[in-house]
């Protein structure tokens, strides 16, 4: 009788429609992304970054991030608990730096956004093999974290043009976070992601192909 019963329960989760997480996780990374840009242009002060930095760029991506390891989408999970790990980390910078614990000159937060380049990097390569809008975000974040690191070591002059590389980085995820919502509502795809920039499963299928041509 229970394994009957749970095996209903079973099939009921099976067949029903779970949301998707990446919508919140791509929400949270492009708000905190775009206020900290008008913050670096000088159109707002901090206190809503660090507001937002906490809430919603770190602990509702983080969220979204565990709930995409249940979607077992490994991109999804490390990218988005990594980078809502990067927003509250960096909140904690600015708190402590504004109490006068553990401050971190301009140089500290410099090596901090040098690393996260290098962990950003790798999440480049892998949305190559996603789509087109997934690549573009990741490039155009690549390129701001670049910009700042620079920015940061003797270049403070870039620091304006990290800031609009990385509107349209935030802007850009919020395509992607409207294209699975709205194509969802709509029961088309109305907005398009595109095709992945490198597809080396086409290229095993072409070479698989010809290998079988030549043996035949």
């Amino acid at each position: 009788m229970f394994e009957l019963y749970k095996n209903e329960q079973l099939n009921t989760m099976s067949t029903t429609k779970l949301g998707n997480p990446a919508v919140v996780g791509l929400a949270g990374f492009g708000l905190t992304t775009l206020l900290l840009q008008f913050h670096n242009l000088g159109f707002i002060g901090l206190g809503p970054v660090v507001s937002m930095g906490f809430i919603f760029g770190g602990l509702a991506q983080m969220i979204a991030g565990f709930l995409e390891q249940k979607m077992g989408n490994n991109f999804g999970f490390a990218a988005f608990v990594s980078y809502g790990a990067f927003w509250i980390g960096l909140g904690i910078i600015w708190m402590l730096n504004n109490s006068g614990v553990y401050v971190s000159s301009h140089t500290d937060v410099g090596f901090y956004l040098v690393a996260w380049t290098l962990l950003t990097f790798i999440f480049w390569v892998g949305s190559l093999f996603i789509h087109t809008a997934m690549a573009f975000t990741f490039t155009t974040l690549l390129v701001g974290f670049i910009l700042l690191d620079l920015a940061h070591f003797g270049f403070p002059e870039l620091t304006t043009l990290a800031a609009y590389d990385l509107i349209v980085c935030a802007l850009a995820a919020w395509y992607m976070m409207g294209a699975t919502i709205i194509n969802d509502v709509a029961g088309k795809a109305l907005l398009k992601v595109g095709k992945p920039w490198v597809n080396l499963k086409n290229n095993e299928n072409v070479s698989s192909k010809a290998k079988l041509s030549t043996q035949s």
